[in-house]
């Protein structure tokens, strides 16, 4: 049937759940990933679709670590889109539009290939825990099955209630059973839990819309792609999404049906997704606005399935078909399924330590929806950290832990564990302050040498990270000791409006004024040369150009990191005393004693704690 003694078990098999099943496994831990059905491993619940503002950023960590999801977002592309170009390198995400079908297959396929992973069907029922640690879990036939650590990844199944209109029933999402069990034996040890809500909008009949009245949003002429590897290609051929816009007319529809709406009539009581609404909610917060967009997303290559972005909604399915039916487009749409809302449990992630090892149970790790958060992106990232961080326990190795600097993947666990989430927590740019740092360009020059110590991304991985750092920088330096004559210059300082050169300068200089491209500067004697002979691809020519660009701001912010970093170094004790500082504020002290920070840094970024405070801290530690 399969071993009965596991180095890791992961609980769930969502994107959390297979990342953490991966990471674990390829790193030598003996791994047993367990799921309520095999068939849905790494289902797009929601929309079909990866990557995007920050989470496309995540998507190129997780790559550059080793983890398999920028290679099946890559495999199983449809569309491939970097969002903010007009804007710096900071700001530019990645997203593919995905075939859904496809993204699940490759999931199980890459998955199945993995050495040291085994799978099993069933429900786990509860966790088998003795003396403050676990050591395995139990399934709801009554198996035991015994590990060294234990990934929970339940995503929306714990006690999962789903909601359309006045209906309710039990589920983990549409068509599939919640997950109960597990949520007694966390709270009878002593955890805290909580209830987190999401939603989804109805998947609709591609054939019944009229395209004709919509806006066309087609792919990126020339796409990229997410994975740092060979092992993928950017799409030759893509599929277009489409947009269309809602109306007075449509918004009277929806509001006829407020009264019978979970949302309105008290039967959701959990707190929802702020960043995304759902299009009862809209109409409601946002009462100024005659029109709201809908993206108009195919579900894969083949099939005729369609999802409606921008319309979730936990309404009587009635009213989401008539008032859909009023969306220009979408006048004789017909149904696959309604959209509908899911109320779950989640555990405050305040409860977890840097490496999502619970505080209260040694060897539990938690990551995913578990936590608060919401996002295919943001529960993979966490998953495989979790499956790291469980397989380096097992091994009896030092914990591995991403700060802010070098990672969004360190913002976001840092934030959840800090300062905890009462609403599904979503990532975005703004709330990384070194994203100068954290570009998507430069994932692999961040992370991939981390990973390869780690025994997790492969020598071949690293071996293109270093050719590529190595003849970036070269090109870089070039630049720096080519000069370029006014003779030369000026025809192309003039073209691009830029002020004329009276002496000849480095082109480096030339290079860093704003106006000025790469394909200008491949038009000074020498560059294009250089770039031939030393065989530059297009990924480590853009990254001379950010380098070159954007070198002071980068600076800058590593200053301001190397600064940050030494308070990173204070280490507060184990179980420090906070109660006997009476000099600090009491809301710190009762903070501080909550979440229990290692760091004084990661004091500080506590809610509640102010500098005095933190002042007060270093004093007492005799700092």
């Amino acid at each position: 049937m399969f071993d009965k003694q596991y180095d890791v078990i992961v609980v769930g098999a969502g994107h959390a759940g297979s990342e953490a099943a991966a990471a674990a496994a390829n790193m030598g831990s003996k791994t047993l990933l367990i799921t309520m059905n095999l068939q849905n491993i790494a289902q797009m619940s929601c929309n079909p679709a990866m990557g995007g503002i920050a989470k496309g950023q995540i998507v190129r960590e997780i790559d550059a670590m080793g983890g398999y999801s920028g290679i099946i977002s890559d495999t199983s592309a449809i569309q491939f889109k970097m969002l903010n170009k007009s804007k710096g390198p900071a700001m530019w995400s990645p997203r593919v539009q995905s075939d859904r079908m496809r993204f699940a297959e490759d999931w199980r396929i890459k998955l199945e290939q993995t050495p040291n992973l085994d799978f099993y069907q069933e429900m786990v029922a509860g966790l088998i825990i003795k003396n403050e640690k676990v050591v395995g879990v139990r399934t709801s036939l009554g198996l035991e099955i015994m590990a060294k650590s234990v990934v929970c990844t339940n995503g929306t199944f714990l006690n999962g209630l789903i909601h359309i209109g006045d209906k309710q029933f039990g589920g983990g999402r549409a068509g599939e059973r919640a997950a109960t069990g597990i949520t007694k034996d966390l709270i009878d040890v002593g955890f805290e839990a909580g209830r987190m809500k999401t939603g989804t909008p109805p998947r609709v009949d591609g054939r019944s819309l009229d395209y004709s009245k919509m806006v066309e949003q087609p792919g990126d002429d020339i796409p990229g792609k997410f994975s740092f590897s060979d092992e993928t290609k950017p799409l030759t051929k893509q599929r277009s999404c489409h947009m269309t816009y809602t109306s007075n007319e449509v918004h009277e529809i929806l509001k006829e049906g407020f009264d019978r709406s979970p949302m309105f009539n008290g039967r959701i009581k959990s707190i929802g997704p702020r960043y995304c609404p759902s299009i009862e909610d809209k109409i409601n917060r946002f009462a100024d606005k005659d029109r709201h967009q809908l993206f108009v997303e195919p579900e894969g290559w083949n099939t005729v399935e369609v999802y409606v972005n921008g319309f979730s909604t936990s309404l009587p399915e009635d009213v989401q078909f008539k008032a859909l039916r009023s969306v220009e487009g979408f006048e004789n749409v017909k149904f696959f399924r309604p959209g509908y809302a899911i109320e779950y449990d989640y555990f405050p992630p305040t409860q977890l330590k840097h490496t999502l090892e619970t505080k209260l149970v040694e060897g539990l790790y938690f990551a995913g929806q578990i936590n608060g958060t919401t996002g295919y992106e943001e529960a993979a990232c966490q998953g495989m950290m979790a499956g790291i961080n469980a397989a380096l326990k097992v091994q009896e190795r030092d914990e591995f832990i991403l700060k802010r600097n070098e990672a969004y993947i360190g913002v976001l666990i840092d934030d959840l564990i800090t300062k905890g989430t009462e609403e599904p927590y979503r990532m975005f740019t703004s709330r990384a302050e070194y994203r100068t740092l954290l570009r998507q360009d430069n994932a692999d020059f961040r992370l991939t040498e981390k990973s390869y110590n780690l025994g997790l991304a492969s020598e071949e991985r690293m071996r293109k990270m270093e050719q590529k750092k190595e003849k970036s920088f070269k090109f870089v330096q070039f630049l720096k000791d080519l000069s370029v004559v006014p003779e030369e210059a000026n025809p192309v300082l003039e073209k691009r409006k830029s002020s004329p050169m009276k002496q000849s300068d480095k082109v480096f200089k030339v290079f860093s004024r704003p106006q000025i491209t790469m394909e200008d500067v491949k038009n000074f004697s020498g560059v294009e040369e250089f770039i031939s002979e030393n065989d530059l691809d297009e990924e480590m020519i853009e990254q001379t150009e950010i380098q070159v660009k954007y070198s002071g701001y980068i600076q800058k912010e590593k200053n301001n990191a190397d600064k940050l970093n030494r308070l990173e170094d204070i280490r507060i004790p184990n179980n420090f005393d906070y109660s006997r500082i009476k000099s600090m504020s009491y809301e710190a002290r009762e903070k501080l004693k909550k979440v229990q920070p290692t760091t004084i840094s990661q004091a500080s970024r506590i809610s509640g704690v102010s500098p005095n405070d933190i002042s007060v801290l270093l004093v007492y530690m005799g700092r």
